[in-house]
């Protein structure tokens, strides 16, 4: 179970991964009630007394809603909060965030997993004579989105003192093998996973110096709302499809009482017959260039430092 009285903020909680996660995160602390007719389910403290309350943003109110109803009707408590946003606007999601932390006073956990697919990002009509802007909002989305989510994370985090498990907050991004393999069709979105793996590994070690853990877990094909069912459906048959629980066995590892809790700057694929594995970081080709990364580290820590 989790520890009764975390708190979480995740984005993109109306469908999908983090419609699971929520799901996950509000029901670890549920223990079936023994059978007694004489207490009624309100009055049971194995269900008023779920063990994490979580903020959810999204940009769909509809989704919200029934992810709200649902889950706060499962638990006979308020252990879900919505709120509408646009990750990829500073203003939404930092409205959002401050939210979360007047609901709660102190967010524990923050999962940076709203997303969205590739679109026709690169425009392909030769017969024009015009130069078309190329539609960015996968990036925007998948990328500033999420370094907006863990920028909010951070400051919050580094104003708490650690909490009773030792640390003062955790940040667990959903990525993508797209981070770590090159898909051609897909190209801003893949550059936009790359990126995401990239920032985790960088400053997810960084930021442990500061009892803050910051990890990814990075999916294969998995059913949600931002593929088709054409394409879901050729990976169930070739048997390349990760089950949704599989998934969320991930995260649930990267918890407070997880075996991966004490990790930071990991990334975690997840494939339906590999299950979940660390994928290694690229190791530096030769003396010179550790060297090179040695002297950067030294030169662009006090990026990090604390500013009166």
């Amino acid at each position: 179970m989790a520890n009764e009285g975390e708190t979480a903020f995740l984005t993109g909680g109306a469908s999908g991964i983090g419609f699971a996660v929520t799901e996950m995160l509000v029901k670890r602390g549920f223990v079936v009630p023994p059978t007694n007719p004489s207490l009624s389910s309100k009055q049971s403290p194995w269900l008023t007394n779920p063990s994490m309350k979580v903020f959810v943003a999204d940009s769909d109110v509809q989704g919200l809603r029934a992810l709200g109803r649902k889950l706060n009707t499962d638990s006979h408590n308020q252990s879900v909060y919505t709120t509408e946003v646009d990750v990829a606007e500073w203003d939404s999601i930092e409205r959002a965030f401050r939210y979360a932390v007047g609901a709660f006073g102190r967010v524990d956990y923050v999962f940076p997993i709203a997303g969205i697919g590739e679109k026709r990002s690169f425009p392909n009509k030769p017969k024009s004579d015009e130069f078309k802007k190329p539609d960015l909002s996968v990036i925007e989305v998948n990328e500033i989105g999420v370094i907006y989510t863990v920028s909010l994370a951070v400051q919050h985090f580094r104003r708490l003192e650690k909490n009773k498990l030792g640390f003062k907050g955790r940040i667990i991004a959903v990525a993508s093998v797209c981070g770590f393999y090159i898909h051609t069709t897909i190209p801003l979105y893949t550059a936009a996973k790359h990126a995401v793996v990239g920032l985790t590994r960088s400053y997810g070690k960084i930021l442990a110096e500061e009892g803050i853990t910051f990890n990814a877990v990075c999916p294969n094909k998995i059913r949600t709302n931002i593929g088709n069912a054409a394409g879901y459906e050729a990976a169930e048959k070739a048997g390349v499809l990760v089950p949704m629980e599989k998934l969320v066995e991930c995260f649930e590892s990267l918890l407070s009482n997880g075996e991966h809790k004490d990790l930071s700057g990991e990334c975690f694929e997840v494939a339906p017959n590999l299950g979940a594995r660390i994928v290694p970081k690229t190791e530096f080709v030769n003396e010179e260039s550790k060297i090179s990364a040695d002297i950067t580290y030294e030169r662009s820590h006090y990026l990090h430092e604390v500013v009166e």
